[in-house]
């Protein structure tokens, strides 16, 4: 095993990224509940919503009004997503303090999603960091399918690197790496990872994974040899995305948290207390999501 990092910061993405994608709709009460326990139970970066229109999210319509109703917490970040100026726009009128980004970095997968080429997807990039900087805000930049869209590795990794290099000086707060469609695997995370780490010097990198595949904690061991100390993960696994076609959910919270414990990595979250949320969000659903240990610590407990 390579040396690992002590710590890790996880972002808990489940509020945005595995709400968005059901069918249901989440009452906002619901929301701020999960919100709040996931809070409480040790997260301490949650992304709570995004800011896009209703039409093409329904689940996200009442992002200002949750956002309104989350509580104070000691260490605790909360963060939006924004897609465009209005977007950043409207975080800001909420009152949020940070914000996340996110552009492609495939043509193809540009096109589709965004109706636009990757050198536009840029420059929009460029007026939300000036909009955010300018109200104060910190933002973090999410680059999507670094690892592949209709194929692996058919996003060109000197796309990606020339990006990154771009980016990196305009104050962001983190650089985010997203493997949208799961195509990752570990000789590509440290492949990519250490790729970018060589061009963006000391600012800090983020990976969201998604586990299509199978392979989302495989690649959180390979990216932790390479340093990386900050994951988005999502409550039972929930997520996805609505305009990628077979994409499925986010690396589970618990099982992430649950594999940290085990190699000695500290994480300061209860697993207990995320997967009460879990349950209490798969119960109001009615389904079951991809995660384990949000299932199997309440057998254990019990034991």
């Amino acid at each position: 095993m390579p040396i690992l990092p002590k710590r890790v910061t996880l972002c808990e993405v489940g509020p945005r990224d595995g709400f968005q994608f059901e069918e249901k709709l989440i009452p906002a009460d619901l929301k701020v509940e999960a919100i709040t326990a996931l809070a409480d139970a040790g997260l301490p970066v949650i992304q709570v919503t995004s800011f896009v229109h209703p039409k093409w999210v329904p689940q996200m319509a009442h992002a200002e009004e949750v956002v309104s109703r989350l509580p104070e917490r000691a260490g605790v970040r909360y963060t939006g997503l924004a897609l465009n100026t209005r977007g950043v726009e409207r975080a800001h009128a909420a009152g949020l303090r940070y914000v996340d980004l996110s552009i492609a970095t495939n043509d193809r997968h540009s096109l589709d999603n965004a109706n636009m080429t990757v050198a536009d997807a840029i420059e929009q990039a460029e007026a939300m960091i000036r909009l955010a900087r300018a109200h104060g805000m910190e933002a973090q930049l999410g680059f999507q399918t670094v690892f592949g869209y209709a194929a692996p590795g058919d996003t060109p990794l000197d796309t990606v690197l020339d990006m990154a290099r771009r980016f990196a000086d305009l104050g962001l707060e983190s650089l985010s790496l997203a493997d949208s469609t799961g195509m990752a695997n570990p000789a590509m995370i440290e492949e990519r990872v250490q790729a970018v780490q060589s061009v963006i010097g000391d600012l800090p990198l983020v990976l969201h994974l998604h586990d299509t595949r199978g392979l989302g904690l495989a690649n959180v061991v390979a990216a932790l040899g390479c340093g990386v100390t900050r994951f988005d993960t999502s409550l039972a696994g929930m997520g996805g995305c609505p305009f990628i076609p077979g994409a499925t959910g986010n690396i589970s919270t618990e099982d992430t948290v649950y594999l940290l414990d085990a190699l000695g990595v500290e994480t300061g979250i209860r697993l207990d207390a995320v997967a009460a949320v879990s349950r209490r969000v798969e119960d109001f659903l009615g389904k079951r999501f991809s995660g384990k240990m949000h299932r199997l610590a309440r057998r254990e407990a019990a034991v």
